[in-house]
């Protein structure tokens, strides 16, 4: 669509506008075609005029550019040219291998070749990973010439790395081995960048420490409470054990070495205990607030303990915080009698599965919102449904609703959607909240779970209605879809795989589905999310099978063994399946699939119709029946997909272990790994380090990545 569609029928004389608009305004439908022409024109005009400048180029222009002065292009980029990759995959492969920042700062970082800060500096252009360089040749401890005399031992620079460590020093014992360490450690001659086991504790070792793991916020979001009579409370809303995450601050200055206030770090109970007000408070790495109250805990009141057993009983009026497993223990006269609610920063890979962090989404100008929250027309869920309905079937308002909540609190309330045909209602969080909806057993007579219906039998498959859930977290239950459907999306949401967690993350109620399409019509679309096993219900004699789209997400039966996708008794489901960068955990019994493109699938494949689709660089076990495949794992290799962690709700979720096998790490179809978290461009991000690293390491020395998440 042209910028402006009538600018060249602006410029008419008002007379032949006129007799236009008495014919039918064909010569205004031409000026339109004609000025969209123009646009593209001026458009390619202005986009040349960026691509002078590395701050506005074009992704493909910035090699040129780096040429011009000397630019080594990073590994992967010839790979960029010769696969034929378009659109956003080529987009975001092309700044994997070729960051803008990397090109703006070549010459600048040529003049600062060998420092520490600029391997820092490196890893947050090339990879846009943090990262900690050390000089391993200060850890390694020096025996004292006995030959010595007291007064030259003093001067021989080395009376700081004795071969004993100060048993008496806890906060230096706690960091030892670690990015942070400084107790000295015997020698190591295993080269700092081995394939196999890592050194490099030696005169010429260097280290890149490096953190792979984002720290996500959390804002108001109400803690879980493991038991009311002694008081004992989870971070996480979903009762399971988590991690605290330290809140990155900026670096001061460009030659400052990283610490561990500029790094996503887990936090250790001693180093919370000697720092405690530098995490504990508003705009702090976590903060505790209860009743409902504005101002949090005071920091006199926190104490750090172990609470991993929950033996440690805190005192009247403490508050006991174990920021290694997320667990928070009130003392008797500190009890909340209201609630509790935290602030706090947790670690994960990639922006999936429902978040504070943005999210790209349609703008809808003719959609009605209806906004819940606190300090909003609405409390309710159900009660800004309930007036979007009233509103349509009254005519005071239009087909497309959306119903927005404005904060990261918790619903547990019953939600039953009954859509008229024509209806477009979109359930979201509105940017920056992540609220969370508690599907809890109100009924014992009935299912719980959330239901979306078409109200209508009959009606034409272009007014079936549609639904999008977008930006929540979904727990205790599943989502139940029945009647003539159009489309079910889930996008950038969580539904727990197992309905909920333990406090060891491991799921409830792992049988339970977490998507049910009972009879109806609707082709699921799930996007950047994390489900658990989808089951389908339908006539397979009279009706078409549904589609089922699942892109870069996480599909989770919670065991290889189960079933993530079937119909009841583990029969085929009667569902064509679409496979997009997508992990799935579990079994697929599907009636045919029709593309599965840089996926993994870790139980078996089973489709009934062979004859249609195709498995693109992707991993099926042995054993599994196909269609037909393009270079899929294995093929004559034993090899298999080995997770850091395959348990929801661990900061490690659904990524491929470092020691995974090449062909899957590097499986993908442009060289990234199969699953959902292609796109992060891990293989390519490390070469990419590596390649840098090598060029800008001080001269004569052993350096090495070290991958601390």
């Amino acid at each position: 669509m042209s910028r402006e569609p009538d600018g060249l029928a602006d410029l008419l004389p008002q007379w032949h506008r006129l007799r236009d608009a008495e014919e039918g305004e064909p010569l205004r439908a031409l000026l339109a075609v004609m000025a969209e022409q123009l646009d593209r024109v001026r458009d390619g005009v202005e986009q040349g005029y960026e691509d002078l400048f590395v701050e506005t180029a074009a992704p493909w222009v910035l090699p040129y550019l780096g040429d011009l002065v000397g630019y080594r292009t990073l590994p992967g980029y010839e790979r960029v040219l010769t696969t034929g990759l378009r659109g956003a995959s080529a987009t975001r492969l092309e700044q994997a291998v070729a960051p803008r920042r990397d090109v703006a700062s070549t010459v600048a970082s040529r003049r600062r070749k060998g420092t520490l800060h600029l391997l820092e500096e490196i890893s947050e252009q090339v990879a846009d990973w943090p990262a900690r360089a050390v000089e391993l040749s200060r850890l390694v401890s020096h025996q004292q010439p006995v030959r010595l005399s007291a007064d030259q031992a003093g001067t021989a620079h080395r009376t700081g790395r004795g071969r004993t460590a100060d048993l008496r020093d806890g906060a230096a014992l706690d960091l030892a081995g670690g990015p942070f360490g400084a107790v000295a450690r015997s020698v190591d001659v295993r080269r700092a960048d081995s394939r196999y086991r890592q050194g490099g504790l030696s005169p010429a070792g260097v280290a890149l420490f490096v953190w792979r793991l984002k720290a996500h916020s959390l804002t108001s979001s109400p803690a879980y409470c493991i038991d009311r009579a002694r008081h004992l409370y989870t971070f996480s809303i979903l009762g399971n054990d988590t991690p605290l995450v330290t809140r990155p601050e900026p670096e001061p200055s460009a030659t400052h070495i990283a610490t561990i206030d500029n790094v996503p770090a887990f936090i250790r109970r001693r180093q919370l205990h000697d720092r405690l007000a530098d995490y504990y408070g508003p705009g702090k790495s976590f903060v505790i607030r209860r009743d409902g109250e504005d101002q949090p805990v005071p920091l006199s009141d926190i104490v750090v303990a172990d609470l991993s057993e929950w033996r440690y009983r805190p005192k009247r009026g403490q508050v006991a915080v174990d920021p290694e497993s997320g667990r928070i223990a009130f003392g008797a006269r500190s009890a909340p009698r209201q609630g509790v609610w935290v602030d706090y920063h947790y670690a994960a890979a990639a922006d999936m599965g429902g978040g504070e962090y943005p999210r790209d989404r349609v703008e809808r100008p003719d959609a009605t919102v209806y906004r819940v929250g606190p300090g909003e027309p609405y409390r309710q869920i159900m009660d800004a449904y309930r007036a979007w309905q009233h509103d349509r079937r009254s005519g005071s308002c239009g087909p497309d609703g959306i119903v927005e909540i404005t904060h990261s609190g918790a619903y547990q309330e019953q939600l039953d959607f009954d859509l008229d045909p024509g209806d477009r209602f979109e359930l979201r969080a509105a940017e920056g909240a992540r609220p969370v909806i508690r599907l809890l057993d109100w009924y014992s007579n009935r299912p719980d779970a959330l239901n979306v219906r078409a109200v209508s039998e009959d009606c034409a498959p272009a007014d079936r209605p549609r639904i999008v859930l977008d930006g929540l977290l979904v727990a205790g239950r599943g989502i139940n879809v029945t009647g003539p459907m159009g489309a079910v999306v889930v996008r950038h949401s969580t539904l727990v795989p197992g309905w909920s967690l333990e406090p060891e993350c491991t799921p409830h109620s792992p049988d339970e589905p977490s998507i049910v399409l009972e009879r109806t019509t609707a082709c699921l679309q799930v996007e950047d999310s994390v489900l658990g096993t989808v089951e389908v219900i339908g006539d397979e004699v009279s009706e078409d099978p549904l589609d089922i789209h699942l892109r870069d997400s996480i599909l989770d039966a919670t065991g290889p063994d189960r079933a993530a996708l079937s119909a009841p008794d583990c029969r085929h489901a009667h569902a064509v399946l679409h496979l997009h960068r997508t992990t799935v955990i579990g079994e697929v019994h599907t009636h045919a699939v029709r593309i599965a493109e840089n996926s993994v699938l870790t139980g078996r494949l089973h489709v009934a119709r062979r004859g249609i689709g195709c498995l693109r660089f992707s991993y099926v076990p042995a054993g599994s029946r196909t269609p037909r495949r393009y270079r899929c794992r294995p093929e004559g290799a034993n090899v298999r997909p080995l997770f850091t962690s395959e348990r929801y709700g661990t900061p490690w979720y659904g990524q491929l272990a470092d020691r995974c096998a090449e062909e899957i790490r590097r499986g993908a179809e442009d060289g990234a790994e199969m699953g959902a978290f292609h796109d992060l461009y891990r293989p390519q991000r490390e070469d990419s380090l590596r390649a840098r690293l090598t060029e800008y390491v001080p001269a004569g020395t052993d350096a090495g990545i070290f991958f601390v998440t």
